[in-house]
């Protein structure tokens, strides 16, 4: 690969990882030589800039028998290879852009590969072979068309890929399906609220036999709610778009593994058999504790992390934005990030409320830690009520699906972001929509909030090494 170049080595020898980065430039450059090196200044959202080294090339795509050359821009941040690149599609004047599954409408690709990416097992080879298999299953570039330059197959490509929809994701017209499983205050909360908030054409109530946190079902059946189907039998939940589960086994053990265990143990005679059924489903826990519980459910449901998350603080991520908008005048996003405890800490967007711009995570500085902390107080106080949970939980459930590509604060998979090397679940704020999360990057975290955060995943990589799961 080119990397001999005075710019090429004046910024490579700024980036944290050199050594361990060159050596993946090079494994790019075996098999995928079309991708070239070059420098440039990335602008953030927030307008600040950076050099930064970015590959720019082709990848190809086969679609309905022709190869076509999708021209993409990797930009590799600074702790590269630790952190996934941002990556672009950069359509020439001869190719329409398409707002789809893996792209947004400014050309930011997401993918899988992306959100779980944890180097070494990570690689830009891996993420590029991904890429080219998913844009062949939704090409996200078609050819411009002209009054008098027509290709009829390419024309015909384009109209039979648009989804036409009233703001959300149409699975083939059909029925919009939520499950709840588990009763209790936090079950029949999450069922009203979801009924209330969101546009299903049937929403099942499961009230596990097994479960502590039971009631509620006798008297839906008895007043007969509209669109709500009542069972005992998680059969009724296949074919969902979204499960919640709230079921909790609370023991009267004395030790608090033994308390979770007894969780992991309802779960593992649930959670699989709810996969099976909806494979396709997005899985939203709210059991307790609940990172812990989600970073369980995807262990035992085989489904990809991005498609099992938990209620995690998007609730008070929630009451921290509402604080800084109504109490103290600041007009920004905010999210709660980290394990749900008291060392969860706050992180600000880098743009306004009312920016089109896709909002990213602002370093840490001085001036936003007191308009956090201060909000953080205002908020403090107003506990966790399950019809609040629920009114959360139905915020996660519409943004998936209307595919409303909402930024929430949830429980996913935190291996990879922000140097976290171990297997955990955290709250980090994540784009949701119909085909699950996606994280957005990490950021430069103060020495406290650093502190909390490695504590947190200390703490809960143990408590998992104890349960069996």
């Amino acid at each position: 690969m080119e990397l001999g170049s005075d710019t090429i080595q004046r910024i490579l020898s700024k980036y944290k990882f050199h050594d361990v980065a060159v050596q993946e430039l090079e494994k790019i450059h075996r098999i995928y030589p079309e991708m070239k090196p070059s420098t440039g200044t990335y602008t953030y959202n927030d307008n600040t800039q950076k050099d930064l080294l970015k590959l720019t090339g082709v990848i190809p795509v086969r679609y309905e028998g022709r190869s076509y050359n999708f021209p993409i821009q990797m930009w590799l941040l600074d702790s590269f290879p630790f952190t996934p690149p941002i990556c672009l599609l950069k359509p020439t004047s001869h190719m329409v852009l398409r707002d789809g599954k893996h792209v947004d409408a400014k050309g930011r690709i997401y993918l899988p590969a992306l959100h779980n990416w944890d180097y070494p097992k990570s690689s830009v080879v891996g993420l590029l072979t991904e890429m080219i298999v998913k844009f062949e299953e939704d090409p996200p570039l078609s050819s411009k068309t002209t009054r008098d330059n027509k290709d009829p197959h390419e024309l015909l490509a384009f109209v039979s890929n648009l989804k036409i929809s009233d703001g959300g994701v149409r699975h083939h017209d059909q029925p919009i399906k939520v499950s709840v499983i588990g009763g209790g205050d936090l079950g029949m909360a999450c069922l009203m609220s979801i009924l209330s908030k969101c546009k299903v054409d049937k929403l099942v109530f499961i009230d596990v036999a097994e479960s502590s946190t039971k009631g509620g079902s006798t008297d839906l059946e008895i007043f007969s709610l509209p669109k709500v189907e009542v069972s005992k039998d998680l059969s009724a939940s296949a074919g969902s778009r979204v499960v919640v589960v709230t079921a909790n086994a609370w023991s009267s053990e004395q030790s608090y593994v033994s308390v979770v265990q007894t969780n992991v143990d309802l779960y593992r005679g649930i959670i699989p058999t709810l996969a099976h059924l909806s494979s396709n489903a997005v899985m939203l826990i709210a059991s307790q504790p609940v990172d812990i519980m989600t970073h369980v459910a995807w262990r035992q449901s085989g489904l990809p992390p991005t498609r099992v998350i938990g209620a995690g603080c998007n609730l008070d991520s929630e009451r921290l934005s509402h604080a800084l908008d109504i109490n103290l005048n600041t007009h920004k996003h905010a999210w709660v990030v980290g394990e749900l405890s008291d060392n969860k800490i706050a992180v600000m967007s880098n743009v306004g409320l009312n920016s089109n711009a896709t909002p990213e995570i602002a370093p840490g500085s001085s001036s936003t830690k007191p308009l956090l902390d201060r909000a953080f107080e205002i908020t403090k106080n107003r506990g966790q009520r399950s019809w609040s949970i629920g009114l959360s939980i139905a915020d996660i459930t519409n943004s998936v699906l209307t595919d409303k590509k909402k930024i929430h604060s949830i429980s996913t998979l935190a291996q990879g972001w922000s140097g976290i090397g171990a297997e955990v679940f955290l709250s980090i704020p994540c784009i949701m929509g119909a085909g699950g999360s996606t994280r957005l990057a990490g950021a430069s975290l103060g020495q406290e909030e650093d502190s909390k955060l490695r504590e947190s995943v200390n703490s809960l990589s143990n408590l998992m090494g104890q349960l069996r799961i």
